[in-house]
């Protein structure tokens, strides 16, 4: 996985039509999930925050923010991005099954978006990692997730998702993906064929992950036995399902 983060970094952007606006689009309705589960709940741990898509769009809107990935070429790419926005992120490379031993705790909000956390193979390693991301929260904050819903993903193999064509520097890029299932996993390479328009060249990279097709049910069944209470799966409020969780309370001390 490090490999393939490492070597997307510094295409990652091309994902999205345009990633400026994403990252808009993207923060308005995370701000306005949060203010509407946590309202006034302000610090956030981002675990998972590949080159700041979500990170840089929360600091952009005033939250106090800490990142951490598992590429370093990726948290290399979001602090560029940081200082070219002129916010002040606190980035370093982690994994988030240790993210309680790397981050501490007391933020108000812990997240990991844009299906992140399926590259975590095994239901032990998301246990894990979503201990770890409670463990990270003060008693009440907020835990979100935004995944694929993969029970509306066909299974099989030389399954190809476009991602379209994008124009830039003069280079014209077209993006794709091919999957092939076995039982609830899947390889991926995700090709990127880019044309010099000026001189016709082509160049083809390919960059090659695999995947835990896992349901939002068992997602959601694995954040309440990390300890997380009131989860759920909310729809309409980003581009992925979105699921949700608290941690308790602390009980009053008498």
């Amino acid at each position: 996985m490090n490999d393939f983060y490492d070597e997307l970094a510094p295409l990652y952007h091309l994902i999205y039509p345009d990633w400026n606006a994403s990252i808009r689009q993207q923060g308005d309705s995370l701000s306005r999930l949060i203010e509407a589960e946590w309202p006034g709940h302000r610090k956030v741990l981002d675990v998972s925050c590949g080159i700041g898509t979500q990170t840089l769009a929360l600091a952009g809107l005033g939250y106090a923010v800490t990142a951490s990935d598992l590429s370093a070429n990726e948290i290399e790419r979001a602090r560029h991005e940081a200082r070219l926005r002129g916010l002040d992120i606190d980035f370093s490379v982690g994994d988030m099954r240790k993210a309680h031993e790397q981050h501490g705790t007391g933020f108000d909000i812990v997240m990991s978006c844009d299906n992140s956390m399926p590259h975590l193979q095994t239901d032990d390693d998301l246990l894990a990692a979503f201990r770890q991301m409670t463990a990270c929260l003060r008693p009440g904050g907020g835990c979100v997730v935004s995944v694929r819903d993969y029970a509306k993903e066909e299974r099989g193999t030389n399954l190809v998702k476009h991602y379209g064509a994008r124009v830039e520097n003069g280079k014209r890029h077209v993006l794709f993906q091919v999957w092939d299932f076995t039982g609830e996993h899947y390889d991926l390479g995700f090709f990127f064929v880019t044309e010099d328009l000026s001189t016709h060249k082509v160049d083809t990279r390919v960059m090659r992950s695999r995947y835990y097709a896992v349901s939002t049910t068992r997602l959601c069944e694995l954040m309440r036995e990390a300890g997380l209470e009131n989860v759920r799966r909310i729809e309409g409020t980003f581009f992925q399902p979105v699921l949700v969780g608290t941690r308790p309370s602390q009980p009053s001390q008498l």
